[in-house]
């Protein structure tokens, strides 16, 4: 918790921080005793989901949405009383999480999606999301979704394998594209790439293991590479933009795959 306000300090006033605190208060006392398939204390789930929230620099109220997204579905919390404790708008976005969550369980139940990404399937996965997005009166409501996303794809290796296979593959279908959609590309490559790795593991772990580098390493190295290219070309007298990326490992697979 600590961490969170530390981070939440740095862009937000003091006098806005003991929402935030409240909500993680509330939250831990509702979550009491209740454990994940990982073995930890719930609340480190909505813990981690409004950690990725304040790094985004979400407001206040979003961030006490994030740590309370989860009392409404999974205790005997009543959405009156986060209305009356915290406010109708965080309220309202913890009510948009909830039914986004019952969204999903009900595509869930209507058909799993499979790895041949047939036309049918594509087709619905683009529904879902459309539906996702228009479900979601405030645009926070998605982006606490996708940050809760996330964080079940970090532990997702707590699941059955078939959950699993059909937990990730949702994540490829679904929300990685919709990470795309709004501009994350940080979790939209998080989220693929920790989707590959419970599809595709064999694949995952071979490109993995050929790039020996850490991902940072490969953002200097490109970083440095596009300074000395940019320079090269104002000093030749061309007129040009130089522009580079690493690519993740699920972009790496796709890319061998179309060659």
């Amino acid at each position: 918790m600590e961490t969170l306000l530390a981070k939440a300090r740095k862009y937000i006033p003091e006098d806005r921080i003991p929402i935030i605190e409240e909500a993680y208060k509330f939250a831990a006392q509702a979550h009491d005793g209740q454990m994940r398939r990982s073995g930890e204390p719930f609340i480190e789930h909505p813990l981690q989901t409004a950690l990725f929230l304040a790094d985004l620099r979400l407001d206040p109220n979003a961030l006490a949405a994030a740590l309370l997204h989860d009392v409404v579905e999974d205790c005997d919390i009543q959405m009156e009383e986060v209305a009356a404790k915290f406010g109708d708008e965080v309220a309202s976005l913890v009510d948009g999480v909830t039914k986004l969550t019952k969204t999903e369980a009900l595509a869930q139940e209507l058909g799993e999606f499979d790895q041949s990404e047939s036309d049918d399937d594509l087709a619905r996965a683009a529904s879902i999301r459309k539906m996702l997005v228009a479900m979601a009166e405030d645009i926070r409501v998605v982006l606490i979704k996708l940050a809760d996303r996330l964080h079940n794809m970090r532990t997702l290796g707590a699941m059955p394998e078939a959950r699993r296979q059909a937990i990730a593959q949702e994540t490829l279908d679904i929300y990685a594209p919709l990470a795309h959609r709004l501009g994350i590309w940080e979790v939209k490559w998080q989220l693929e790439d920790l989707a590959f790795q419970h599809i595709n593991p064999e694949a995952y772990k071979r490109i993995s293991g050929m790039l020996s580098s850490k991902r940072k390493e490969r953002e200097d190295y490109v970083e440095s590479v596009l300074e000395t290219l940019q320079q090269d070309l104002d000093e030749a007298g061309i007129v040009a933009e130089v522009t580079g990326r690493p690519k993740h490992i699920f972009s790496i697979h796709r890319k061998i795959q179309s060659y």
